[in-house]
């Protein structure tokens, strides 16, 4: 393992990422990535400065975030799906300096930076109207650095399912180019990633987890195939393909590819495959098991969050005997504390907080980040759950998804696994609203699986169905249906939305 640029000299025509009918080779990555990163200097741009990339899943990114990675910096991939509040938020709050976009983002940058309160240098990779067009600048600079090259770090942003995102700041030690991320090692030691790995990416490349991933494949010299946007069927067709080997999915993903018939499904050879992994959100463990029962033991998990404190890992065979864990720690030591900060019994659910794993700041908030720790140094993300008496750890749900209604903690994953089961449902969530009784309210939205016609005969069969598998508490009170529960692309879902549509809706009602 080491930096793109070893790969680039021993097997220059390597491809190192497909993205549609677009191929790239190693020897064109990092000679893009050079001429970037000398673009930067010729603008002022320093190790330990910020550079955000506003783009979708297209040509271009890489070279950015390679470039930037190369340069000691700070850089920031803001989702394409924020709106110009949010975006501007970010570049104003992480202190960005130079921003990249594209032709088809041009408006929605220009729209942000209107509204943030000091210059930012903004590059089209495309052209993209007013904008600076990134692409004769960058061919006019040299393919060798101009000045010292160390070893950058992401800087992320929480998804913002609760509020406003928050910048996640690591460590910036500048070590030398080639210098491995923690993630990396532990990605081959786990599934085998390797010079041979071929990783399909079907996720938003902002998202922490995939940038990481394909950023890993490139240090091994693997190759990255890079859905745009993510379809279950074309998924198939590229591991077909391209003979993946690995691929991180989130579970929503999952789903869809099981809502495809067993024909279709079994007409892909899939042989290749070494490993299917998955995490970002809660797995109901019949999905698990069917993925498993479909493609073999090579089905795993693993847990962690943004900020970075903890990792665990669950594998196939693991997973069928501990269903609904995310498994046992790999970094980190998973404490589970009570209201009170004391570790609470074997089963007992509580918030996880994690002693060792790696540091973090949440970036211009020092309250959040005190807050984060205890008299103990150790630290928690705000995610709820418990562990059994070997070790296994089992989410529940974020502190502020939970439900407490007549003074009963009551977490909405239990009865969105029992949903998700029934063969009308494609997705479906489980929130909480304000109730003059009960402080608050057991209330679902499910999207149907096609072909299915919403009825109150519906509603009523899927409450009995949670009734029969559920304590009553449990159990949503009513039921509605919508053609598409709110998502961010990385499949986390946005119950603050929820709430708000149908408090809203309550209101009205009225």
């Amino acid at each position: 393992m080491s930096f793109p640029d070893v790969h680039a000299d021993q097997r220059p025509d390597r491809i190192a990422y497909i993205v549609g009918e677009h191929v790239v080779t190693y020897r064109e990555l990092v000679d893009s990535s050079i001429r970037i990163a000398n673009l930067l200097r010729v603008y002022g741009v320093q190790a330990g400065d910020v550079v955000a990339f506003l783009l979708p899943n297209r040509p271009g990114i890489f070279e950015v975030s390679w470039a930037c990675q190369r340069s000691g910096l700070r850089y920031v991939a803001v989702s394409t799906h924020l709106n110009a509040a949010d975006i501007a938020y970010i570049i104003q709050d992480s202190g960005t300096a130079v921003l990249f976009t594209c032709a088809d983002l041009a408006a929605l940058a220009q729209d942000a930076l209107a509204r943030v309160n000091r210059k930012v240098m903004t590059f089209s990779l495309d052209g993209g109207g007013v904008l600076t067009d990134a692409r004769p600048l960058i061919r006019a600079q040299p393919a060798e650095p101009t000045g010292e090259e160390r070893e950058g770090t992401d800087l992320l942003y929480s998804s913002g399912t609760t509020g406003r995102p928050k910048g996640i700041i690591a460590d910036l030690p500048l070590p030398p180019l080639g210098t491995p991320p923690g993630v990396a090692p532990w990605l081959a030691a786990t599934w085998g990633f390797d010079d041979e790995t071929v990783y399909l990416s079907p996720a938003p490349l902002y998202h922490a987890g995939p940038m990481r991933f394909c950023h890993t494949v490139h240090r091994f010299g693997g190759t990255v195939v890079v859905m745009e946007r993510f379809d279950a069927r074309h998924a198939l067709e590229l591991m077909q393909r391209h003979s993946v080997t690995h691929t991180q999915m989130v579970p929503t993903m999952l789903v869809r590819l099981l809502q495809l018939d067993d024909a279709e499904r079994s007409s892909y050879d899939l042989s290749s495959l070494r490993a299917v992994i998955h995490a970002a959100a809660p797995c109901p463990p019949t999905v698990k098991r069917q993925m498993i029962e479909w493609l073999g033991p090579i089905v795993d998990e693993y847990y962690s969050c943004t900020e970075n404190i903890v990792l665990t890992v669950i594998k196939s065979s693991d997973a069928l005997t501990h269903p609904g864990s995310v498994g046992r720690a790999v970094v980190g030591t998973v404490h589970i504390l009570d209201d009170g900060g004391q570790e609470v019994p074997t089963g007992t659910v509580g918030t996880i907080w994690a002693e060792g794993g790696f540091d973090f700041t949440y970036l211009n908030d020092p309250d959040k980040t005190a807050s984060s720790r205890n008299e103990r140094g150790w630290r928690t993300a705000g995610d709820v759950g418990c562990m059994d008496s070997e070790g296994y750890l089992y989410l529940s749900d974020r502190r502020s998804d939970l439900i407490i209604a007549g003074g009963v903690n009551i977490y909405p994953q239990e009865a969105e696994n029992v949903l998700i089961d029934h063969p009308s449902v494609l997705d479906v969530a489980v929130f909480g609203v304000p109730d003059p009784e009960l402080g608050e309210r057991v209330t679902g939205v499910v999207q149907l699986a096609a072909g299915v016609e919403a009825s109150e005969q519906l509603e009523q069969e899927l409450l009995a169905w949670c009734h029969d598998r559920l304590s009553k508490f449990k159990c949503p009170r009513n039921i509605t249906f919508t053609e598409a529960l709110p998502r961010t692309p990385t499949g986390k879902l946005l119950r603050r939305v929820l709430r708000e549509r149908e408090t809203e809706g309550s209101r009205t009602r009225r």
